[in-house]
């Protein structure tokens, strides 16, 4: 890890790929504003159908090209067996604590693959106990100001979706990054989007969740707090 590098934004996620397909867009638009940007992948990709852990590694560093992100780190949790223990969460721990994100951005809840409803426990059990002064990694307590949840797949309304209008192009190609994923081969033919279709569903799913917003693409998100206006003259999304 950089010694002297502090995030805005820590986006975490269970594996390589899994944030250029749920909040890549996000990511790029928060670098635009001159945010500094943050990945952290929980499993190295080794159980994966497709790939090789070192194939996905270095997928995942021109993936962070493309998406301007400042740092981005790879744990070595099992994938496939990710596991909401302390010695894990401590490892998460050491990450905020270094990074000193304002924003987490985790996996919401829910899915199929059960790592990524357990990266979203796990993520937010390590916000929390990485506040606490009495566990000592070496380096000062910190909790992130807000957590939010990234609910591109899941069956939930969201609170609000980012704008990746301008970012679109970008985001899909972060994802192409990922050749070893999502290029046409046999293996696990019967898993995998078919190579000249994942265009049309990314950027159908990104124009959705634009029509909610009143913008052209959009990723979803949610939080679990009540959110605050002071001026409801500038409350954006008409109406009517």
């Amino acid at each position: 890890m950089t010694e002297d590098f502090s995030a805005d934004i820590l986006a975490i996620a269970a594996h390589r790929d899994d944030v250029e397909q749920t909040c890549g867009g996000t990511l790029l638009r928060m670098a635009s504003l001159g945010l500094h940007t943050a990945i952290l992948d929980l499993t190295q990709g080794e159980a994966g159908t497709r790939g090789t852990a070192a194939e996905r590694g270095a997928e995942a560093a021109e993936a962070a090209r493309i998406l301007r992100v400042a740092w981005r780190h790879a744990l070595d949790l099992p994938d496939g067996r990710v596991e909401n223990n302390f010695e894990n969460k401590l490892k998460v721990v050491r990450v905020l604590r270094r990074l000193q994100p304002r924003v987490v951005i985790l996996p919401i809840g829910q899915g199929r693959h059960p790592d990524h409803y357990t990266a979203s426990t796990l993520g937010y059990e390590a916000c929390f106990l990485s506040g606490l002064k009495k566990i000592d990694t070496g380096d000062p307590p910190h909790r992130p100001f807000k957590i939010v949840y990234a609910s591109l797949y899941a069956d939930v309304r969201p609170s609000f979706v980012v704008d990746i209008t301008d970012f679109i192009e970008l985001r899909f190609a972060s994802l192409l990054a990922y050749r070893s994923q999502y290029a046409n081969q046999s293996q696990g033919g019967g898993l995998f989007v078919p190579e000249e279709e994942i265009r049309e569903r990314t950027f159908s799913e990104a124009r959705h969740y634009g029509l909610l917003g009143g913008v052209r693409y959009a990723e979803p998100f949610v939080q679990k707090e009540v959110g605050l206006v002071g001026d409801l003259t500038l409350l954006p999304v008409q109406s009517i």
